[in-house]
C-alpha cells in the first residue's frame, strides 16, 4: 500500500501519530484549554460553510501559486509556530523547514523552540518567518530581532494573543513539566512507543534552545507556564510601535480577532494580520477565526491570513472565499512528522496540494486567489 492510500487525509496522520507519541507528549500537541469547546467551534465554523459547485466550465488546469508579502509561495499555506516541536519529533524543526523550502512554503519558528534561529535558518532559502513572544528587556528583544535577521529570517510575526499563560487541562493532568523531565511516570509511557524513545535516546531531550540563551529554566513549572514567560511581557501599542520601528522588514501581528482593532493596526504599520486564537490552546470563549473574518476583510485591505480549524485543502478554500489571502496550520505537520517521521511533512504537502486541486476543480477555480468571486455562491 502506498502513503497515499493508507493516509490520505490529515485525519489519517493524526490517527497514526496519536498511536506513536507518548501520551503526555501528545497531550501537550492536541490539547486545547477548558472544555475545549473553542476547538470543536474552530472545526464546526469550518465544516458549516457550504460552497456551491460550479457547472460546465470545461477542462482547467490550477494554479496554487500565492503572493504574499512580496514572496510567491507555491500553495496558499504555510507552516505556523508551534513551541518545544521537538518534544514531538526529535529535529522537528529541522524537518519542518527543509520540508517548507521543498514545497515552496513559509515556515514559522517560535520563540520557545527547540532550535535556535541559526540552527534553522540555513534550511530555510528565504522562506523564514520568526514568531516572537515579546520579550520585556529591551536588549534582549534587540538581540533576538538581531539574530532572526542575520539567520535570514525574513518576515517577522508578533503573536499579541497569550498576556498570560493559559491552563490547559489535559497537559496539567498529564504530568508534563518544562523543561521535559521523565519521571517513572512519564517512563512509563515512553516505554510502549519505541520509535519516539529511540530518536529522543540519539538526539536527546529537547529545551527552549534561544530561551536557555537569556535566561536559566526554572524548575518545576508547569508545561503551559514555561521559562519563556520569565522574560517576555504582555505587549502594548507602545510596544507594537517600537517593533515596527526596530525590525525593517515585513510584520505580521498574530492573534487578531476584534474587528474594532484592525484600524489601529493598520495606522500602526503592520504589514498582514493573522487572525487566530491559538487554535483553542488559550482561551476557551473565543470567536473562531473564521466566525470575524468577514468584519475584518471589510475593515481592511491587509492581508489577512488565518489559523485554527484547517483540516485540509477544501477549509482553506473556505477561508479564501470569505476574504483570507493565506492560512497555516500547526498541530498538522507535527502530526505528519509523528505519523511518518521525516517524510511526513512532505506526504503532507502532497495532501494538502491534491485536496486544493480536486476541490478548486468543483469550484470552477483556476488559482486560489479567485475564491472570493465564489462569495456570492455561499447559502
Amino acid at each position: 500500500m502506498t502513503l497515499d492510500s493508507r493516509y490520505p487525509a490529515i485525519a489519517d496522520l493524526k490517527a497514526r501519530a496519536r498511536r506513536r507519541l507518548p501520551r503526555f507528549v501528545w497531550e501537550y500537541l492536541d490539547a486545547g484549554t477548558g472544555t475545549e469547546a473553542t476547538c470543536r467551534r474552530n472545526e464546526e465554523v469550518f465544516a458549516g460553510l457550504r460552497l456551491m459547485p460550479s457547472l460546465l466550465h470545461g477542462e482547467q488546469t490550477p494554479d496554487l501559486t500565492t503572493r504574499l508579502l512580496g514572496q510567491a509561495y507555491q500553495m496558499p499555506v504555510g507552516i505556523a509556530p508551534v513551541g518545544m516541536s521537538g518534544l514531538i519529533w526529535p529535529d522537528a524543526e529541522g524537518h519542518l523547514a527543509r520540508a517548507a523550502t521543498a514545497a515552496g512554503l513559509p515556515y514559522t519558528l517560535s520563540t520557545v523552540a527547540s532550535q535556535t534561529p541559526e540552527a534553522v535558518g540555513p534550511h530555510l532559502a528565504g522562506n523564514g518567518w520568526f514568531q516572537l513572544y515579546p520579550p520585556r528587556d529591551p536588549e534582549i528583544r534587540q538581540d533576538m530581532l538581531r539574530r532572526a535577521r542575520a539567520a535570514g529570517f525574513t518576515t517577522l510575526v508578533l503573536t499579541v494573543d497569550v498576556p498570560v499563560a493559559s491552563r490547559r487541562e489535559r497537559q496539567l493532568r498529564s504530568g508534563l513539566t518544562q523543561p521535559p523531565r521523565l519521571s517513572p511516570r512519564l517512563l512509563a509511557q515512553v516505554a510502549i512507543r519505541p520509535a519516539w524513545a529511540l530518536g529522543m535516546a540519539r538526539r536527546g531531550m529537547p529545551r527552549m534552545a534561544l530561551i536557555d540563551d537569556y535566561s536559566r529554566p526554572e524548575k518545576g513549572l508547569s508545561s503551559t507556564a514555561h521559562a519563556g514567560y520569565l522574560l517576555r511581557t504582555s505587549p502594548d501599542w507602545d510596544y507594537l510601535s517600537w517593533l515596527r520601528d526596530a525590525w525593517q522588514g515585513p510584520l505580521v501581528v498574530k492573534g487578531v480577532l476584534d474587528p474594532d482593532t484592525v484600524p489601529r493596526l493598520v495606522a500602526a504599520g503592520v504589514d498582514a494580520l493573522w487572525l487566530s486564537n491559538h487554535g483553542g490552546r488559550q482561551f476557551d470563549a473565543a470567536p473562531a477565526p473564521l466566525e470575524v473574518l468577514p468584519a475584518i476583510r471589510a475593515a481592511t485591505d491587509l492581508p489577512l491570513i488565518v489559523d485554527s480549524g484547517i483540516s485540509g485543502g477544501l477549509d482553506i478554500l473556505r477561508a479564501l472565499a470569505l476574504g483570507a489571502d493565506f492560512t497555516m496550520l500547526g498541530r498538522a505537520w507535527h502530526f505528519a512528522l509523528a505519523a511518518l517521521g521525516a517524510q511526513g511533512p512532505a506526504h503532507l504537502a502532497r495532501i494538502l496540494r491534491l485536496d486544493l486541486e480536486s476541490n478548486m476543480g468543483q469550484l470552477g477555480l483556476i488559482r486560489p486567489s479567485e475564491a472570493p468571486d465564489r462569495q456570492m455562491k455561499i447559502t
